[in-house]
């Protein structure tokens, strides 16, 4: 964190910096940098095709962070390994049980790019199809490093993999969004606290 003195001037500041913020210590104000104080934590949600899992995934987890001022610094998106769905909205079926539980799904279908891996923090995958795709698409040992299990970060339910909807019934989107509120729930909390010990 960045931090300038700067003096007080009667009942005026002198600043003409915005974003910046001022915070007042005895009779000292101090300047402090927004942008230097919060890096930005960038996660990338990853499917087959990026109009059911993944969309799902960034419409849930966008709401627990628009929701805790503690997760203000995380930004989100998702992608497919496959191309066929780009720039489709996503299934209208996942847009339908998502929005029953509040959940708005406006993302356009991309497919992962190498660029991906250089600008993301974090790659999270839904499954281990996509799990061993982006490690095959990683160009380094450091991108790899990125790549998550989706899964790894539930704290209620005991699974290993989100399933594909695409093919099934309702029970299946609603299955989805089950593990998805919970691995979301989880995934907030490391960000926040780092590892469970």
């Amino acid at each position: 964190m960045e931090y300038k003195s700067a003096k007080i001037l009667s009942h005026g500041l002198n600043h003409t910096a915005e974003p910046d913020k001022y915070l007042l210590s005895g009779s000292v104000l101090l300047y402090c940098n927004v942008e230097k104080m919060e890096e930005k934590k960038k996660l990338l949600f990853v499917c087959l095709g990026n109009i059911c899992r993944s969309p799902a995934a960034q419409a849930v987890m966008q709401q627990i962070v628009d929701a805790d001022a503690g997760l203000r610094f995380v930004e989100l998106d998702s992608a497919g390994t496959y191309g066929g769905h780009s720039g489709d909205l996503p299934d209208p079926r996942m847009r339908m049980h998502a929005s029953r539980r509040g959940y708005e799904l406006t993302h356009r279908s991309r497919q992962i790019k190498s660029s991906d891996f250089e600008c993301f923090d974090m790659i999270l995958a839904m499954d281990d199809r996509n799990y061993d795709d982006l490690h095959a698409l990683a160009p380094d040992p450091e991108s790899e490093r990125k790549i998550y299990r989706m899964t790894d970060f539930c704290r209620r339910l005991s699974v290993d993999h989100i399933p594909d909807p695409y093919y099934g019934g309702s029970s299946g989107f609603e299955q989805v969004l089950d593990i998805l509120e919970d691995a979301c729930t989880g995934l907030a909390d490391f960000l926040k606290n780092g590892p469970r010990r």
